[in-house]
């Protein structure tokens, strides 16, 4: 039996990304600025992990003249701080649902002992007002390790925030499964070495996922076993 789950958070935990979509139009709107991500924009915007990242990356295409402003970094984590400011109340009047499946994951995890851990390169703010909205205060404490936003030098697809994940719980990626959404997690966590599941999204369901150990619509606690017991004979045979 694997010792730990590692989860990322949007669009794994929960279909989250619309709602930062939504928070990144407010933020726009709050700040004076006519900028609008339509869905089609958000997609492609995805390809780049983190929110601030993202924000740079759409200057950088679309206002290029701003890449050098002298105030530009300022100006882009202000802008960032008011669209988290903004995801997080919508999250706290219950915007967000985990998803199918996920919920009973994570009871049969804990009914089996098997620990639980986060690696997102969203901010911590953002997960605990996810986890606080699906299980109150006792969300932040079902999780052991939270490795989130700016914890490591890069974001995915690097694996630095697995391998940070799995260096907090103190345990070999051969430990563990990871759940995730999207192309650029699916690299990283592979990259860190541990068995993946992905799941996908409404905003990665055209990407390519090869890597995965498994994709599936609905995770579940069979399928990770599964996978794990796959990746454990694999590895058997490698060292045969």
């Amino acid at each position: 039996m694997f010792k730990a789950i590692i989860f990322d958070v949007d669009g794994t935990l929960s279909e989250t990304e619309e709602i930062h979509r939504e928070a990144f139009n407010h933020a726009f709107e709050a700040q004076g600025l006519a900028w609008r991500w339509d869905r089609v924009v958000y997609r492609e915007l995805l390809k780049t992990t983190g929110g601030k990242e993202r924000i740079r990356r759409f200057i950088g295409e679309h206002e290029p003249d701003r890449l050098q402003d002298r105030d530009l970094d300022h100006f882009i984590r202000d802008l960032h701080a008011t669209k988290t400011k903004a995801y997080m109340q919508m999250v706290g009047n219950g915007d967000a649902e985990l998803r199918p499946g996920i919920r009973r994951v994570i009871e049969q995890a804990i009914d089996n002992g098997i620990r639980l851990a986060i690696a997102t390169t969203t901010s911590l703010p953002n997960v605990e007002a996810l986890l606080q909205s699906a299980y109150g205060n006792a969300g932040i404490k079902m999780f052991e390790v939270l490795s989130c936003g700016d914890s490591v030098p890069k974001k995915k697809p690097a694996p630095d925030i697995f391998l940070l994940a799995l260096k907090q719980l103190g345990l070999a990626s051969n430990d563990c499964v990871a759940i995730e959404d999207s192309r650029n997690g699916l690299l990283s966590s592979t990259g860190a070495g541990i068995p993946t599941v992905v799941t996908p999204s409404v905003y990665t369901d055209d990407q390519n996922f090869d890597a995965a150990a498994l994709v599936i619509d609905t995770v579940s606690f069979a399928s990770l076993e599964a996978v794990y017991e796959l990746a454990k004979r694999k590895s058997a045979t490698k060292s045969a």
